[in-house]
């Protein structure tokens, strides 16, 4: 296969998500474009991209739009490492370059969320992700999960593209039925 640049895949992202005002229209045609990055990883991925943190999952930005639209993201999960139960805001598409990412789904029992409170929340389904799988989530309903690397597995690397600058998302408390905005850094490369 010819190798996909990171410049080919932005403007080609770019172009798709131009052309794509629904968000699954948006995910639907990026997807196929992730894939191919991911046979290509490895001619533009630096070492600073695989940066973790012995503390918590590494956010490592590899690509961020000035226009705030577009972000690219390695994410690197050590043993033990998961995010809290969360959503995105966004649409996205992830690709596994290394390692078993494991997602484990909430469902919103009410419907559409509209407040921060009062939120009732179940557990779903789980989806274990390989070197080269790739997985999508849109907004409304928002995609609610908690995503990491039980203690008993080796290190994951994961791709990580949103619709806009991932800056902020919201995190649940599940028993106590509320979500509050947090913001999140990220490791500049």
């Amino acid at each position: 296969m010819t190798p996909y640049s990171l410049d080919a895949f932005i403007a080609d992202c770019r172009k798709a998500a131009a052309g794509c005002p629904d968000p699954a229209d948006c995910v639907t045609a990026i997807t196929p474009l992730m894939l191919r990055l991911l046979s290509s990883v490895r001619d533009f991925l630096e070492p600073a991209h695989f940066r973790s943190d012995p503390a918590h999952y590494a956010r490592n930005a590899i690509y961020i739009a000035p226009e705030a639209d577009l972000s690219l993201y390695a994410l690197v999960w050590l043993p033990g490492q998961w995010t809290p139960v969360h959503d995105h805001g966004s649409w996205g598409v992830v690709g596994i370059v290394e390692g078993l990412l494991e997602e484990r789904a909430y469902m919103a029992l009410d419907g559409e969320i509209r407040a921060n409170q009062g939120i009732r929340l179940k557990r779903g389904g789980n989806v274990l992700l390989p070197p080269g799988a790739v997985t999508t989530f849109v907004p409304n309903p928002d995609h609610i999960h908690h995503t990491g690397v039980p203690d008993d597995r080796p290190r994951a690397v994961s791709l990580h593209l949103y619709g806009r600058t991932m800056s902020s998302f919201h995190v649940y408390d599940v028993e106590a039925g509320t979500r509050r905005l947090i913001n999140v850094a990220h490791n500049e490369s």
